[in-house]
């Protein structure tokens, strides 16, 4: 049996927060808990919590979104992730939170089945891109950002499947692309975190469109 999922829901609409719980609370393998009201709440309650997965609202009263995504993700790299919440793609506010450390977002309109799915796939170290939607934020992003040197010590192979991960493959399909293992490609893969300096393949893709390794 999976281990259980634990997950912290943040927003300043108690009956977001509520409904949001009331989708998760079937799920055998996900649990609610705790709530938060604004980003301060949220930063305490993960630290009381330490849950999995943090849903985050990105417009909240006090401390918003984007600053208690990057204080959790400074905090505890390695234990929780953030997957914000907004209500458009397109929103600015979701641009920062991903440059603030957030694994990836959801729109507050997903249906249950997408937000359990995205719980899972994030905890479970996958990517959560909507590639498009990730195109699309950095395409207008103006000047090029001076691009990080790991990207030139990335392999033919690690920029390959970099390229792939940004196109929203998981590791299962980039090795059926690639005729190679799933564990070969999650080498590569952990290869280009550690060159790069970024702590999931979300963060490497948002890194390789904002420094123009790769352009949309």
């Amino acid at each position: 049996m999976n281990p259980t999922i634990s997950v912290l829901v943040a927003d300043d609409e108690p009956m977001i927060r509520h409904g949001l719980t009331a989708i998760l609370a079937p799920e055998q393998d996900i649990a609610v808990v705790g709530e938060a009201g604004d980003g301060a709440e949220a930063v305490s309650a993960t630290g009381r919590h330490l849950p999995n997965v943090v849903l985050m609202d990105v417009r909240m009263p006090r401390v918003d979104g984007i600053e208690a995504t990057r204080t959790i993700t400074t905090r505890w790299p390695d234990r929780v992730k953030v997957l914000v919440l907004t209500t458009f793609a397109d929103d600015d506010y979701v641009t920062r939170a991903m440059l603030a450390g957030a694994s990836g977002f959801l729109l507050k309109r997903a249906s249950g089945e997408e937000i359990t799915q995205a719980i899972r796939t994030v905890h479970g170290g996958e990517s959560l891109l909507f590639p498009a939607k990730v195109r699309a934020m950095f395409g207008s992003a103006g000047a090029a950002h001076e691009a990080h040197p790991g990207f030139g010590r990335l392999t033919a192979r690690e920029a390959e499947i970099l390229t792939l991960v940004a196109e929203g493959l998981s590791n299962a399909e980039i090795a059926r692309r690639l005729y190679v293992s799933v564990e070969t490609v999650k080498t590569h893969v952990a290869a280009v975190l550690t060159k790069l300096e970024v702590r999931d393949r979300t963060q490497a893709v948002v890194r390789a469109y904002r420094d123009r390794f790769i352009t949309p």
